[in-house]
């Protein structure tokens, strides 16, 4: 990276088991290879207070009213907003499992208001890419550990799958198709493929937040 260059933010969105921590962590291997500073995170944070109240609620020890969960897993990312700022603009690209449209999609999902879940996280900063992988729902249950956490039902996941189409749909300009029924080998190609030109592209255009 030439010094003044920034990073590139690049997110992983979809169902759950759907790949994105496969598939963000050989990104990340990928491009550290090519001499990329690289920084990996995911969302929720569950090391920080607020991160510590959503795992007991994502583990089932704590229930949540919808709306309180949705808020604190927007504050927590929140929390981390100045540090994936100070990163990427120090020429860092972030690689992140999950972000502000899972929370949209899984509470929505949930029956409380879509303009409403996108509110919070009006601000944030806007990813340069997010690569959505889009499953065949029948095919996750089979992969490991399938179920074990709250949202892990098929059901719901249809719900959810619904709502990250209608966010695709609304944001098809920087959000990438992927079919996650491809192999790894298939996937792992069109993504390296794509980010790429991400990271060229980023590098000359200034931070934008959502709106």
């Amino acid at each position: 990276m030439h010094v003044g260059k920034r990073g590139a933010f690049i997110v992983f969105e979809g169902c759950d088991r759907s790949g994105k921590t496969t598939q963000s962590r050989h990104l990340s291997s990928v491009l550290t290879s090519k001499g990329v500073d690289i920084k990996q995170i995911n969302f929720p944070d569950r090391t920080t207070t607020i991160g510590g109240m959503i795992n007991a609620y994502l583990t089932n020890t704590q229930d949540l009213k919808d709306e309180v969960i949705h808020l604190l897993f927007s504050a927590n990312r929140w929390e981390c907003v100045d540090s994936i700022k100070k990163d990427l603009l120090a020429g860092t690209t972030v690689i992140c499992d999950r972000y502000s449209y899972s929370g949209a999609a899984y509470s929505a999902a949930k029956g409380v208001d879509f303009d409403w879940c996108c509110a919070p996280d009006r601000g944030l900063l806007e990813p340069d890419a997010v690569f959505y992988l889009k499953a065949n729902l029948d095919e996750l249950t089979s992969r490991g550990s399938y179920g074990e956490e709250r949202y892990e039902k098929l059901d719901f996941q249809r719900k959810v799958g619904e709502q990250f189409d209608r966010l695709y749909a609304q944001r098809s300009s920087y959000w990438h198709l992927l079919d996650a029924s491809k192999s790894l080998q298939e996937l792992q190609d069109q993504i390296a493929a794509v980010a790429d030109g991400v990271l060229q592209q980023a590098a000359e255009q200034p931070l934008s937040t959502i709106k």
